[in-house]
């Protein structure tokens, strides 16, 4: 995110940073004095960060980071458990049905052996 570079506190801002606040304020119907305010940012670095956005200064560098949580964006589909309870019976009876198959062409060709 920030990195202080010296003792009078000059900070440097990662260009991933940049481009996210720029996007919070293109996507959030707020005033982006308020939304520099809650980040704790000077009004006029988020102006100029959305300058060097239009312009196309800011590009975000290809690096080689893995992330090793998951991506909080997209929503995990949401798993019916009556759906999962519903396929094991299902499987249950097929497995069943399958048996008595078996036995069934079992005892028919038993029964043909006897005649």
């Amino acid at each position: 995110m920030a990195k202080i570079l010296c003792e009078e506190r000059v900070i440097k801002y990662s260009v991933e940073f940049k481009i996210k606040v720029v996007e919070l304020t293109n996507k959030l119907d707020v005033d982006t004095i308020d939304i520099a305010e809650v980040l704790g940012l000077h009004p006029v670095m988020v102006y100029r960060w959305r300058l060097e956005y239009r312009k196309g200064k800011l590009i975000p560098q290809p690096t080689r980071k893995i992330s090793m949580t998951t991506d909080k964006s997209t929503p995990k589909p949401k798993i019916d458990t009556r759906a999962i309870d519903e396929v094991k019976n299902l499987k249950k009876e097929i497995a069943k049905l399958k048996k008595e198959n078996d036995f069934l062409k079992k005892w028919q060709a038993y029964q043909r052996d006897q005649k």
